[in-house]
């Protein structure tokens, strides 16, 4: 069985991973946010909720120990929440991360706004971990599941993708975590 943790679990795509998670049997879910009440009305009987921060390293330290994978679905301070993460799964010995990036990450010149996603996938890219970055476009609410990947150096693609799609491709990751390994993936809808 799996041991997988949602770091800031209340976002929305977190929220959606965390739905379709919840029903596979093979898998101990835990879910690491500040508030759990933001979790609102998801059914998250069957998952282990940890209050705690991310930028707490002796919280984050304590909800990584005994987990195989973490996804992070974060935002604020994404490099001092990186080398938590990256210190976290080193000292545990866990190794495969999951971070949500940003498009244009890698565009000249970078826009200063997306600095901070840049220097956090800087960070998991450095560091020994099985890491599988993912950099998508901006989200819609569409329901529907329609992707497409681009490899680090390919030029980004489309302007839209939605987030069950996003939360759809992180699960299959989570459910096959050797798949990916040490990737940077840009993911879109084709076409957009």
């Amino acid at each position: 069985m799996n041991n997988v943790i949602i770091l800031g679990a209340s976002g929305n795509i977190a929220k959606q991973v965390t739905e379709i998670l919840v029903e596979n049997e093979n898998l101990n879910l835990t879910l690491f946010l500040r508030n759990k009440a933001r979790l609102g009305k998801a059914d998250v009987s069957k998952a282990n909720i940890i209050e705690g921060d991310v930028l707490n390293l002796n919280q984050l330290k304590e909800a990584i120990s005994g987990q195989d994978l973490v996804y992070a679905n974060l935002a604020g301070d994404l490099e001092s929440m990186a080398k938590n993460i990256v210190k976290a799964m080193t000292e545990n010995g866990v190794k495969k991360i999951i971070f949500i990036s940003s498009i244009g990450i890698y565009d000249t010149p970078l826009r200063p706004v997306l600095k901070p996603y840049r220097n956090a996938a800087d960070i998991f890219e450095a560091s020994d971990l099985d890491y599988t970055i993912l950099r998508p476009t901006w989200f819609t609410n569409a329901n529907e599941v329609d992707y497409e990947l681009t490899r680090k150096g390919e030029p980004e693609k489309g302007s839209v993708i939605s987030q069950k799609s996003i939360a759809t491709f992180i699960t299959k990751i989570i459910e096959s975590p050797d798949k990916y390994v040490r990737q940077n993936l840009g993911i879109n809808k084709p076409n957009s």
